[in-house]
């Protein structure tokens, strides 16, 4: 069948090309995920989308793809948090695993999922070993106050290679926002998403329209779900896909900043995660407003 009539309206240039129907979107990704097309095809795909960018009924279609392909984790009796990781450390500490230790000392099932994405930054699978949490390698439930982390291979084979194509061509892809917008789970679940840059959230916020997604979306600490430990951002709620703003962002770096770690190598920021929970160093407000709104949220799933 092939996906070039898409890549025809797609790769017209910035002002040429066209927007594709969901369903279309839906049809040209899954193609690709499921390798009947050429790895010329592929990178023709990456770059056209990269110069295009993605339209909110393109994104949902991409996501309608990788949902029909995910290996999905059964449903529990309590709503389960998706935490994906795939920015890493680059400046400073991932504070990730801190977000998903605190949900689960409340008793909430926390998946995290990710895999490196480049390879000069910490990423999570290496904090989580410092911890003592290592990747699973099997799709299973999670009990209440259980972290867990799954990497994307195991997710999804097809949407991992899809992600290394930045290795080859040098540029991000459609792949590199669905797996922050996709849900891995079955049953009740709270999706929480983050951007890097103020065209991301517009986007992003419109796709969790489109889906009736269940979903927190914030600009998060360089990519990653949690909440930057300096500042107040804004958080949006996503219930059955109605928006509804949660948080006011602060600008600026808030009165009291904790002191973070200076080094952000795993052993480090291990370290200081286990000393927030032990409470011989204060959580960050910021983190905190954020694990207040999640379970305010989980509640009315």
């Amino acid at each position: 069948m092939g996906i070039s009539q898409y890549i025809k309206e797609i790769g017209r240039g910035k002002d040429g090309a066209r927007a594709l129907s969901r369903e279309q979107a839906a049809d040209l990704l899954g193609q690709v995920l499921d390798g009947t097309v050429t790895d010329l095809e592929i990178g023709a795909f990456c770059l056209a989308m990269r110069i295009k960018g993605e339209t909110p009924d393109e994104m949902a279609g991409f996501l309608d793809a990788v949902h029909q392909r995910l290996n999905r984790l059964p449903a529990s009796d309590t709503p389960t948090v998706v935490l994906p990781s795939y920015n890493g450390a680059r400046k400073l500490p991932l504070l990730t695993p801190l977000l998903a230790l605190l949900l689960a000392r409340e008793g909430l099932p926390v998946l995290i999922h990710g895999t490196a994405t480049e390879s000069s930054r910490i990423f999570i699978s290496e904090v989580l070993a410092a911890l003592d949490i290592h990747a699973h390698a099997a799709v299973t439930s999670i009990a209440p106050g259980e972290v867990v982390f799954i990497p994307t291979e195991l997710l999804c084979p097809a949407l991992k290679r899809l992600l290394d194509v930045r290795c080859v061509v040098g540029l991000r892809n459609p792949a590199h926002s669905l797996v922050k917008i996709m849900n891995p789970c079955l049953g009740k679940s709270l999706v929480i998403s983050s951007y890097t840059h103020p065209e991301y959230a517009v986007s992003m916020a419109q796709t969790f329209e489109l889906t009736k997604a269940h979903a927190l979306l914030l600009r998060g600490t360089e990519g990653e779900v949690v909440a930057d430990a300096r500042r107040m951002p804004q958080m949006e709620a996503f219930i059955g896909g109605q928006r509804v703003l949660l948080q006011e962002g602060v600008k600026g770096t808030l009165p009291s900043v904790p002191s973070l770690p200076k080094e952000i190598d795993a052993a480090s920021t291990a370290a200081y995660i286990q000393s927030v929970l032990a409470g011989k160093s204060p959580l960050p407000t910021s983190i905190a407003q954020q694990v207040e709104h999640i379970l305010h949220l989980v509640r009315q799933l």
